[in-house]
């Protein structure tokens, strides 16, 4: 069975069983069906040019899930769109993607020229009609299809759309059943942004196992109070999560195995886990599955994983990132591309079934990142790693300017050229503080300002600030700034980012 219809038999097997809460609003996966097919049927109705993408704007509710299976029922692939994406994003993605549609759940914040958006009141009178008919087999997207493209962070500024197959999604899939000890009809946390890939270790796994999923979303964990209030009742099995956000819970003195009892899994991806995070976490839950996985959206989510237990924890100061799934090689390779000895550090490239097929209509980028290495598919992370005696990975940080923030991934080359837009300032870069850990906590700005009449550096960096707002995703706005009159330069003339790293980190 294909994606799709593992999905689609729990609404003959178990019509009435929940598939998504969205703080008390239950759907059903009979509901999920029926709506998906009205929606699929409008959209094969609307004869768009085949295979072509289609945009889904919104945020974690039921009818973005619904969106996104219709789209593939209907033979396209899906590009999941924040609502809190700014407007620049929006648009930039519309003009790389050449999108056939647009499916706005939430009301749109910019025009889209005269590309076809279904609004809201639209999509209301679709899923009313209720066609029961539909036959998804005759188009759905399957074998190598792109099955969704999720844009990620662009050195030039411009964003990369990561183009994820059918085949790829079903090889990640089928590692989430069997290396986890996860069984059916678990509930699982939809914490992160359907934007944002760590959701898909959420939806899919759920949705085809006859799961359910139960959203948090971000009104929720932008308040803490409301935050500790609303998780315990949520009686989750499965957690999946950045660390970061595991870093919040834990602040929490009753975020422990007796007030949530329910807990038997702890999926942590996106960034690294640090040991004390884990540490802590094990002495809280000692019953539950610690699991530390690493993986770039490239690569479909995730490619390895490691049970963090006592014996991890002591033989390693910095957790490990585990070991790949059966069906993908994990090679460490020098500068040159050949393999290197076990134990030496080098980049690390990713050969397997869920490595990408490229970046939508990006053949240059394409060609820089995926590779033919012995005649397969492959993907150059950009990660140092090595694989240790006892073949466990270990990653040691990036090779080039790319880091980790609270699970999202965020070019620095990206966070300059935007910098360097704002009105206010005459030239910037940027470099991340790390903590003892090895784990970014913040980007710093050096900032050249230009002439101006703000009485002081808190008034200015609240206005450029506020101009950033504008122009890129609130994650990736430096935290902190520091004014100087001139950027440092290396021998060749190039801006010292190396030397600013070491200075906000020294």
């Amino acid at each position: 069975m294909n994606i799709i219809q593992q999905i689609d038999k729990w609404a003959e097997i178990m019509p009435n069983k929940t598939v998504c809460d969205y703080l008390g609003d239950k759907r059903t996966y009979l509901e999920l069906k029926q709506m998906s097919d009205s929606l699929a049927q409008k959209l094969v109705n609307l004869e768009l040019p085949k295979k072509a993408p289609i945009l889904v704007f919104g945020g974690q509710t039921f009818e973005m899930l619904v969106s996104f299976l219709a789209v593939v029922k209907a033979g396209h692939s899906y590009i999941p769109l924040d609502v809190e994406s700014p407007n620049e994003r929006i648009t930039q993605i519309v003009e790389i993607a050449k999108p056939a549609a647009c499916i706005a759940v939430e009301k749109l914040p910019v025009e889209l020229g005269d590309l076809i958006i279904l609004n809201n009141e639209e999509l209301t009178k679709i899923f009313q009609s209720n066609i029961r008919a539909f036959d998804a087999t005759k188009y759905q997207v399957s074998g190598n299809d792109v099955f969704y493209t999720i844009f990620t962070s662009g050195t030039t500024g411009m964003p990369k759309g990561v183009q994820i197959s059918a085949n790829n999604l079903q090889s990640f899939l089928d590692w989430m059943k069997s290396d986890f000890g996860i069984t059916a009809g678990k509930t699982f946390l939809a914490q992160a942004a359907y934007s944002f890939d760590l959701s898909v270790m959420s939806i899919y796994p759920a949705l085809t196992q006859g799961g359910k999923l139960t959203v948090l979303p971000k009104k929720v964990t932008d308040n803490f109070k409301n935050l500790f209030e609303t998780l315990p009742k949520m009686e989750l099995n499965i957690w999946v999560s950045t660390p970061s956000f595991m870093d919040i819970c834990l602040l929490d003195k009753n975020f422990n195995e007796d007030n949530y009892p329910t807990v038997t899994h702890f999926l942590f991806c996106g960034e690294e886990l640090t040991h004390k995070a884990a540490q802590m976490l094990k002495e809280r839950f000692p019953k539950a599955g610690i699991y530390n996985t690493y993986g770039p959206t490239e690569a479909t989510v995730a490619v390895s994983q490691v049970l963090i237990d006592k014996n991890i924890l002591t033989n390693y100061p910095r957790l490990p990132i585990g070991i790949s799934k059966e069906d993908t090689e994990l090679l460490i390779v020098d500068e040159d591309l050949h393999e290197v000895p076990s134990g030496t550090s080098g980049e690390l490239l990713i050969i397997g079934p869920s490595v990408s097929k490229g970046y939508l209509n990006n053949p240059e980028k394409t060609q820089q990142a995926f590779i033919n290495f012995n005649g397969k598919q492959a993907y150059r992370t950009g990660d140092l790693a090595e694989i240790d005696d006892k073949g466990q990975l270990l990653y040691h940080g990036r090779i080039d300017f790319q880091v980790k923030l609270h699970g999202f991934r965020i070019e620095l080359e990206e966070v300059d050229h935007h910098l360097n837009q704002v009105s206010l300032i005459k030239q910037a870069t940027c470099a991340p503080k790390y903590d003892q850990n090895h784990k970014a906590t913040q980007i710093v700005a050096y900032v050249v300002p230009k002439e101006n009449e703000f009485e002081s550096e808190f008034a200015l960096t609240k206005a450029i600030k506020a101009e950033l707002t504008t122009m890129m995703m609130p994650y990736m706005i430096p935290q902190k700034y520091v004014y100087v009159t001139s950027l440092p330069l290396t021998n060749n003339g190039k801006v010292d980012r190396k030397g600013i790293l070491h200075e906000v980190n020294s």
